[in-house]
């Protein structure tokens, strides 16, 4: 089993990876396997709802990671997506990555765990997490959580790894996650995944 986790700072080793670390540390300490893909610092395209993907699963804005991602989802057992917060939100470049991620794509990563994982300096957390878990919510995608919203506090990778009780947090993360891989895992063959009925679509303006 393996997880991915995404890295949505434009700094490789800064707060975010030191809280994606310490939950990719507890799911290997359970036996599951981790990659930390980071979307680096170069400009995102946004979603244009241009709907090319919608055949081929690709996106048709290709070389910022999005397409790569996806096939590396597709093969994954569950995700983990961090962020720094920008103005008490999740920054915009992961959301424009996320857009193009999931938008008519999230078919293959339907039933697998997810979770966000947010960092900040001093407050806004809770709106960040509340943003990227709409991706899951609207997916399929079982939400994991801990023992405390996902969220580590630091302006520094150091403070960040001085939040003792953020870093339990993301441990405690892991560990629930690695659980419920297991049994999903060992649910398969026993116990089908649900049917799907057609999607309805409402539109209230007629």
């Amino acid at each position: 089993m393996n997880v991915l986790l995404i890295n949505g700072s434009p700094r490789k080793d800064g707060c975010t990876n030191a809280a994606l670390s310490e939950a990719a540390g507890a799911l290997n300490a359970n036996g599951i396997e981790t990659r930390i893909y980071h979307i680096g610092k170069a400009p995102i395209q946004d979603c244009t709802a241009c709907r090319g993907c919608a055949g081929s699963g690709r996106c048709v804005f290709g070389g910022d990671g999005v397409n790569e991602c996806a096939e590396l989802l597709k093969a994954a057992d569950g995700l983990i997506v961090g962020s720094p917060v920008y103005y008490g939100a999740a920054a915009g470049s992961v959301c424009s990555f996320l857009d193009r991620l999931f938008f008519l794509k999230s078919g293959p990563y339907e039933q697998k765990p997810a979770a966000a994982v947010v960092c900040c300096r001093r407050a806004g957390a809770t709106a960040a997490l509340d943003r990227l878990n709409k991706y899951f919510m609207l997916s399929s995608m079982p939400v994991v959580t801990s023992q405390y919203w996902n969220m580590v506090h630091g302006n520094t990778p150091d403070e960040a790894r001085r939040d003792l009780e953020g870093m339990q947090t993301m441990r405690t993360l892991g560990s629930n996650m690695a659980w419920l891989l297991k049994c999903i895992g060992a649910a398969k063959g026993a116990v089908p995944p649900p049917e799907r009925e057609a999607r309805v679509a409402t539109n209230f303006i007629r």
